[in-house]
């Protein structure tokens, strides 16, 4: 699509008074979410309070719910990151498309049904609207931009705007400011230069993550960027985090996600340890002198940490012998110190008896992954998410000093663990942009360079379509991940948007993998193509911090409540 900037008819796709008719379609879409959340309250409230057992019983409709208030955040926040491009003079053209495509489409969803996952609709008669409720999204600005928002002159419109831009790692102004963009285009380089050139090789190796590698973004502060800096870290935003994961995650998804290791653990001492655990643990996560991993699942609880097994027994010296098993733990082998959720209150039988510690191991090696007395462990084979390495550990007697017990206090662990839980999901989120990010490119280069019957495959509008809706939607997932980091940067509660972003940006994330591999065509199925191992990687989103069913209600809980 040679673009020889003259006025085209393509160039006619933007609506005209954009903004005004965004900005007149979110009340109606908010008033219907209301009613929608009032008519479900009405099926799962007993006696003035939400019953878990309704709750279960009108799953599908709570996760309806959530997807719906998903949708309607989306809508906000892009509008409010399209006015405030407009008040600095910054929306431009690729800009007003990508938030005229994002409106018609998400609305034409809410109208017509939201896609929880391949086969499973929510629609606004699941959640009780009647016929005549769901005319009232029937107003000019929602039917002009359902019509013709989404239209193919605007699809592929954007994909010209895209190709003269094809060197950049985003498309559209993210909205970000000026030190963050600097930050995104430092680890931008980074990840082209010394992650890309390798990550697939590491991939169908099964190799871990190099340790220079490890090395490299301890020295560039990856590991303490949001530790305060009495404590050795850099003290920046959670915004700044989003925007590291994000980039590296581009790369490749174990880069990416070695941050989130040291970012939980960083969480879980400064929030619920003591002032010694802190200055003792903190500066050593920081410089990347530790390497922490997260030990919380357990086999047969997934989700239900309220009834892990795993017991901690307090000794006559003071110190604790942990006894059971853990699976799926990340990065096991390597690190230096474990976030170990156990059971102290050996007569509970829920999260009320569980503490949080501080298991010091010795890292292994090739040879003897777990020399630590009393410690086990096995590698779990997976699809991809494999430059970490997945773990099941045992543990018969292994020691822990009575110090490391995270706040000095038993039975806190399941509350201390709580806390993290929203910086965990927006990283996640994060990442799940890193990932879609990464497709979108790979899927675009491919098609600028493939020729079939004579041309190049963006050519073709179904492929240029694919191209166009992975973009769209990437900003979409970028707004809401960035509004959660926001909310959590000026100590707002967050839980709620940023378990949207997690959910939201999972299924874009598993949708542009699976989307650029299409446009591969066999070549996508073939392992020695990176598309491959993007579409492994995208998978697990749904998965971890929460599968998608998990997060949906727990984001219907907090909607109720």
């Amino acid at each position: 699509m040679p673009h020889d900037g003259q006025a085209t008819p393509m160039t006619q796709a933007i609506l005209p008074d954009l903004l005004s008719l965004t900005k007149a379609a979110v009340a109606p879409v908010e008033k219907a979410f209301e009613t929608a959340k009032s008519n479900l309250r009405a099926l799962v409230e007993v006696d003035g309070r939400v019953s878990g057992g309704k709750l279960e019983q009108y799953q599908h409709e709570a996760h309806a719910l959530s997807w719906l208030a998903t949708y309607v955040e989306s809508l906000r926040q892009m509008q409010a990151w399209a006015e405030r491009l407009q008040a600095d003079g910054k929306l431009g053209e690729m800009e007003q498309l990508l938030l005229q495509i994002g409106f018609g489409e998400y609305l034409l969803h809410i109208r017509g049904g939201i896609p929880m996952s391949q086969n499973e609709v929510a629609r606004l008669q699941d959640l009780g609207l009647s016929a005549e409720e769901r005319r009232e999204l029937v107003n000019d600005a929602i039917v002009t931009l359902s019509d013709s928002g989404n239209s193919a002159a605007a699809r592929m419109r954007l994909v010209e705007l895209m190709q003269d831009n094809h060197g950049h790692a985003t498309f559209g102004n993210t909205g970000l400011d000026e030190e963050l963009e600097m930050i995104r285009e430092q680890f931008r380089r980074y990840a082209d230069e010394r992650v890309i050139p390798h990550a697939h090789e590491w991939h169908l190796k099964d190799e871990l993550i190099p340790m220079e590698i490890i090395e490299e973004l301890g020295e560039m502060g990856v590991f303490g960027l949001t530790i305060p800096e009495e404590y050795g870290g850099f003290g920046l935003s959670k915004a700044s985090m989003v925007v590291v994961s994000e980039e590296l995650s581009r790369g490749y998804i174990g880069v990416g996600s070695l941050g989130t290791r040291s970012e939980i653990a960083a969480e879980l001492i400064e929030a619920g340890g003591t002032d010694e655990q802190k200055a003792e643990w903190l500066p050593k996560l920081a410089s990347a002198e530790i390497l922490p991993t997260a030990v919380f699942t357990e086999p047969n609880t997934g989700s239900d940490l309220g009834s892990l097994r795993t017991r901690a027994v307090k000794t006559e010296d003071g110190n604790y012998e942990v006894t059971g098993n853990k699976t799926w733990i990340t990065h096991a082998a390597r690190t230096h110190v474990m976030t170990l959720l156990a059971r102290t209150d050996p007569d509970s039988t829920d999260h009320r008896g569980l503490s949080m510690f501080l298991a010091e191991k010795t890292p292994g090696t090739d040879e003897d992954p777990f020399p630590t007395p009393g410690m086990t462990g096995g590698e779990i084979e997976v699809l991809g998410y494999r430059g970490m390495k997945e773990y099941e550990l045992g543990f018969d007697g292994f020691k822990v000093k009575g110090e490391n017990l995270l706040g000095g206090v038993e039975g806190q662990g399941f509350k201390q663990l709580m806390k993290t839980f929203e910086a965990a999901r927006i990283q996640t989120a994060a990442r799940a942009i890193g990932v879609a990010q990464n497709a979108l490119e790979i899927g675009m280069q491919y098609a600028d360079e493939r020729k079939q019957f004579g041309k190049s495959l963006i050519n073709f509008p179904r492929v240029a379509n694919k191209i166009a809706m992975m973009a769209v939607e990437i900003m979409i997932a970028r707004q809401l991940t960035y509004y959660s980091a926001w909310q959590k940067d000026h100590d707002k509660r967050c839980d709620l948007e940023a378990g949207m972003a997690k959910l939201l940006g999972a299924r874009i994330a598993w949708a542009c993998a699976d989307n650029a591999l299409q446009i591969h065509g066999g070549n996508g199925f073939a392992l020695e193509y990176q598309i491959s191992r993007v579409l492994c990687d995208a998978r697990i989103l749904n998965i971890f911090e929460g599968a998608a069913e998990i997060q949906a209600q727990v984001i219907a809980r907090r909607l109720l409540g």
